[in-house]
């Protein structure tokens, strides 16, 4: 990771390394165990979804709400993280509205409400066939280092 004390680009940063955030994103781990899919990312802003197998599933028969809560913070992190500088979460909010089916997609976007020097805010949607099923609040917390090449000059 490179740290650097000076205000950088960011618009410019996430345009010329969006091929290697999004590819940061697409090989998350837990993402890729869950079955998520990034399905789009802009500056402050990621899609996500995931198709709901039996196993995702709690004892009534509808989705996990740890599974809500995976792909939301996934979509979190992927637009937190957007501009190549690393962002580490501080704080969620989440709110179950309705139950997810099995068979069902899951979709999930966030979209930043606001961001510092050092500080962001993120509303975040957890929908399946157009129904709202949950919404999430988080801030981040924006360390100084970028997990992409930069310039310094």
């Amino acid at each position: 990771m490179i740290k650097l004390t000076r205000q950088l680009d960011e618009q410019e940063i996430h345009a010329e390394h969006y091929d290697q955030i999004v590819e940061t994103f697409k090989q998350e781990p837990y993402a890729n165990h869950l079955g998520i899919q990034l399905t789009a990312l802009g500056k402050g802003t990621a899609s996500a979804e995931m198709q709901i197998e039996d196993y995702m599933l709690n004892s009534h028969g509808t989705v996990h709400g740890a599974v809500m809560f995976a792909i939301a913070d996934y979509v979190f992190a992927a637009a937190s993280n957007s501009y190549g500088k690393v962002s580490v979460g501080l704080s969620t909010n989440m709110n179950f509205m309705a139950p997810g089916r099995k068979g069902a997609t899951l979709t999930a976007t966030a979209v930043e409400e606001k961001k510092t020097r050092r500080i962001a805010w993120y509303r975040i949607t957890v929908e399946s066939e157009g129904n709202l099923l949950a919404t999430m609040e988080a801030t981040v917390y924006r360390k100084d280092q970028y997990f992409v090449p930069v310039d310094e000059s």
